[in-house]
């Protein structure tokens, strides 16, 4: 699978903040890439940076091919953003806000029509498109979000924080789009959020601290290097959990106990039957990850 997004050794400061700190890594094509961090990680300065809004100190950046420091328009052509605070005309109709944006890569008349009708129909917003702005609800401006970052058909669209503010019921829509989107169309998907079950579904993941790279791989990998498993007993007494070990949590019902990984769970299941009648095991959560490896909790983006 080849690299859509190459970061190497990228370098920005603001004074004497190192918002960016030799950060390097790659996305590949079809990816859901999640970036993560607590506000002032440097995940929005990284963006900008490979959206052009400003510049960087030092390294190198790729897109699709494209070399950020000479082809800055052919990157611009290949992305789409969907930024945290909406960034659609209020005054204006959902309609007028699509055409303007439609209109800054040439995109008009039965072109532009014939977009916005696919766009209507994929995320459900045909019925909106006469109405402006300020009379939409969160999850209806969202949409549009994402149909004015998607205008153009770009190959990677950037969703930073895309569902801040939504209703579990508008946060499932969007996701569903953007899941029809990545199967139909290897639409590589570029994600910040707060919310690590969203982070769970990424295929990698790259987590921020400070300006650097703290902690990357797959769910999986992260979740078995940083976090063990969960195994909660049900039905038993104080003694038998004794037996297994001092170390335990009391829980509605029963008791959990962390464990390495699943290979130890395996084996006290094998040694302590008579205990393990009534039980789950859960691998631990991203959330887990994110707090052993920056010691923060990753809902501090919403407390500053």
């Amino acid at each position: 699978m080849e690299n859509i997004i190459e970061i190497e050794n990228l370098n920005k400061s603001f004074k004497d903040v190192l918002a960016v700190n030799n950060v390097s890594f790659k996305v590949k094509k079809g990816q859901l890439f999640a970036f993560l961090g607590v506000n002032g990680a440097g995940k929005s300065t990284t963006i900008n940076i490979i959206c052009g809004n400003i510049k960087k100190d030092s390294g190198r950046v790729f897109v699709n091919g494209y070399d950020l420091d000479t082809q800055l328009f052919d990157i611009k052509s290949k992305i789409g953003v969907v930024f945290q605070n909406s960034v659609l005309d209020k005054s204006l109709t959902v309609l007028d806000n699509l055409r303007s944006r439609a209109s800054l890569y040439k995109i008009y008349n039965d072109e532009f029509l014939k977009r916005v009708k696919e766009l209507a129909q994929l995320l459900d917003f045909e019925h909106l498109l006469n109405r402006t702005v300020n009379k939409l609800s969160g999850g209806e401006r969202r949409r549009v979000d994402i149909a004015r970052s998607l205008i153009h058909n770009p190959e990677i669209l950037i969703l930073d924080e895309p569902t801040t503010g939504l209703d579990p019921q508008s946060r499932k829509t969007l996701w569903n789009v953007i899941s029809n989107l990545r199967k139909s169309q290897n639409l590589t998907v570029f994600l910040t959020t707060h919310y690590m079950e969203e982070a769970s579904d990424a295929d990698y993941v790259v987590i921020l601290d400070s300006g650097k790279i703290v902690a990357n791989g797959t769910p999986l990998e992260l979740k078995n290097f940083y976090t063990g498993d969960y195994i909660t007993l049900y039905g038993v007494d104080l003694q038998q959990v004794q037996k297994i070990t001092d170390d335990f949590t009391v829980v509605n019902g029963g008791y959990k106990i962390l464990v390495p990984n699943t290979k130890i769970a395996t084996q006290l299941i094998i040694k302590y039957p008579e205990i393990f009648v009534d039980y789950e095991i859960v691998k631990g959560k991203m959330d887990d990850v994110f707090l052993a490896v920056t010691g923060k909790k990753i809902m501090e983006n919403n407390q500053k």
